[in-house]
């Protein structure tokens, strides 16, 4: 599933597989929230659309879908064909008449897992026991200690979204590539480690800055997502949309190379 201008694919060989991966039901609330559709009044042609561009940009980066991804889509467009028919008058004596909405089942699976969704994360959100106390050091008063403002996960259709919108800005700027570069994914990962060694966080779009072409740029994404697979880096933001920062969770990565976890596969400049 090609996508016009995006990132050219990968070695097939190699593949980047989250383990918190979020799935369709997800990434189709992502885009009703981003987009700010009504979700009992869904757009199936718009939703659609939008869905097969995520799922032609996931297969551009060789990230590892799912088969639920692909179920989901065959789903979207026969509901969108539904949609076309045209519909039986309702002053018509017919049993077609009092026909379903098309949406009906896939609205009412979005709304369940939206509130068992929301009902998880409040959830999380609670204090385990003894996990949120904190011994006040000795001569030091409340206001002594600074608060730190809450933030929240990002997800991996956020991230997506601001790598889109790092790219874009690069093909402005960036003349015609006319040499094949090499840059692999450890260049990658040794790159966002050294910048956010001496500081505790960095913009993402921040982590691009200084990069001269489209290849290192969509290098070094795929190195942020292997860094979160390894559960080396977090990317936070304060509220839903808002600006995304990442920050280095723990240690550095580990020393053994992609090499020795894609069993001896490796990734040489895209």
């Amino acid at each position: 599933m090609p996508v016009p201008d995006g990132p050219e694919a990968l070695d097939p060989n190699f593949r980047i597989e989250l383990p918190n991966f979020e799935g369709p039901l997800d990434l189709l609330l992502h885009l009703i929230r981003k987009h700010e559709l009504d979700i009992l009044d869904l757009p199936v042609a718009f939703i659609t659309d939008k869905y097969l561009e995520y799922l032609g940009l996931m297969q551009g980066l060789n990230l590892d879908i799912a088969s639920e991804y692909l179920v989901m889509a065959a789903t979207l467009a026969h509901i969108k064909s539904k949609m076309l028919l045209p519909r039986v008058p309702e002053d018509q004596d017919d049993e077609d008449a009092d026909e379903v909405d098309p949406r009906a089942e896939l609205i009412r699976r979005l709304l369940e897992y939206q509130k068992y969704k929301r009902a998880a994360e409040e959830l999380a959100g609670m204090p385990v026991l003894y996990h949120d106390i904190f011994v006040r050091p000795e001569g030091k008063t409340e206001t002594d200690i600074p608060m730190e403002e809450p933030f929240i996960e990002a997800t991996i259709f956020q991230l997506m979204d601001a790598f889109q919108s790092v790219l874009t800005e690069a093909d402005r700027r960036t003349p015609v590539e006319v040499t094949r570069e090499s840059f692999t994914l450890e260049e990658g990962i040794d790159l966002i480690v050294s910048r956010l060694t001496d500081q505790p966080s960095a913009s993402f779009n921040g982590l691009f800055s200084g990069l001269d072409s489209r290849r290192k740029i969509i290098t070094v994404f795929l190195s942020l997502l292997e860094l979160i697979r390894r559960g080396r880096l977090i990317a936070v933001q304060a509220d839903y949309g808002e600006p995304i920062s990442l920050v280095l969770n723990g240690e550095p990565p580990e020393s053994r190379s992609l090499n020795e976890e894609q069993g001896g596969r490796t990734e040489d400049g895209l």
